[in-house]
């Protein structure tokens, strides 16, 4: 049994609130380029706060790959954009070796994955190899060339963005890869009120809005320990294991999907939601997370995690409909 005094709890929320400063700056940032979005710039926020990579699925023009270079500006780091084509090579991700007649050896050539935000722009117009070679980098933030491992920077963040695949010319992501981005962020068409502030922004050829780095590595690593040593009650860990459980089983729970799913959510959704859980707290301000925290991650965290039937197709049910479901009748502590 987790125990915990306020004391505790105080010193942790004293750390959170020494370490929040510089991601208020960062929001404060992104909102200067992107409006509206809320659930996407913090899906970003978040993902740098738990070391995870971000899915970031939408129609074209809005604004997903703006979103991405946007946060890179504002952090002192390097930053690579990939666009995936249908030709794209493995080896124009990760590097391959390359052969000098000068000195009659191979050398390591490393490919555009070696920095700390790499945006993958399009990635499901490339096939599954391609998208594949992310994995190593992805998993285990390091990469093999030529028999040779070499290490991630670190931080290390794979923003992805997708177009939906019902469109001519995708490809959908391999499971297993999907399941290794902390969160899937779809986003939609803006607000009417919105559309005109995009219009009344952005609507000019030239001054375009810049974007000043606020940002070191070094801060985000900080607020990393920082976010692992926010408390989560017992209770709430058994939340978020019944909804993970629920969506394997969840006739158990009376949650009344069970023709509309193949499959649930695996371990590593079990973790993204306490993760994603207690970077949410720190964003609040909080040094403990409740059952709020966790809802409003539930979506982002397994959404992409789920296996629909084709009954679920057939009903035009989405993943959002069954993740609904589930918070409404798994019970909250």
């Amino acid at each position: 049994m987790t125990t915990i005094t306020q004391h505790d709890i105080g010193a942790i929320e004293q750390k959170v609130k020494a370490a929040h400063p510089p991601f208020a700056l960062l929001k404060q940032e992104l909102q200067q380029v992107i409006v509206g979005q809320h659930e996407l710039l913090e899906g970003l926020i978040i993902g740098l706060l738990c070391n995870g990579h971000i899915l970031i699925e939408g129609v074209p023009g809005l604004a997903k790959t703006t979103a991405v270079a946007t946060l890179a500006a504002a952090i002192r780091t390097s930053f690579h954009r990939i666009q995936f084509t249908p030709d794209l090579l493995p080896s124009d991700l990760i590097g391959t070796m390359v052969y000098s007649p000068a000195t009659h050896e191979f050398s390591v050539k490393k490919g555009p994955v070696f920095a700390n935000i790499v945006l993958a722009d399009e990635i499901n117009r490339a096939p599954a190899k391609v998208q594949s070679a992310l994995l190593e980098a992805m998993q285990e933030r390091q990469v093999t060339i030529g028999g040779e491992t070499f290490k991630m920077d670190d931080p290390f963040l794979v923003l992805a963005t997708q177009n939906p695949i019902e469109q001519e010319g995708t490809y959908p992501l391999p499971e297993a890869q999907v399941d290794r981005f902390l969160l899937k962020i779809v986003i939609t068409y803006p607000t009417r009120t919105e559309e005109r502030q995009i219009l009344d922004r952005m609507s000019r050829t030239t001054g375009k809005i810049s974007v000043k780095p606020v940002m070191q590595p070094e801060e985000i690593r900080a607020a990393r320990a920082v976010v692992d040593e926010i408390f989560v009650d017992d209770s709430i860990k058994d939340y978020i294991v019944s909804l993970v459980v629920a969506s394997r089983d969840p006739a158990a729970y009376k949650v009344p999907v069970k023709d509309l799913l193949q499959y649930g959510a695996s371990p590593r959704a079990t973790l993204a939601l306490a993760q994603a859980a207690r970077a949410k707290a720190f964003l609040d301000g909080r040094g403990f997370v409740v059952p709020q925290d966790v809802k409003d991650v539930a979506h982002a965290v397994l959404r992409h995690r789920l296996g629909l039937s084709y009954e679920a197709e057939a009903l035009e049910k989405s993943s959002d409909d069954v993740v609904r479901a589930l918070l409404e009748h798994v019970p909250v502590p």
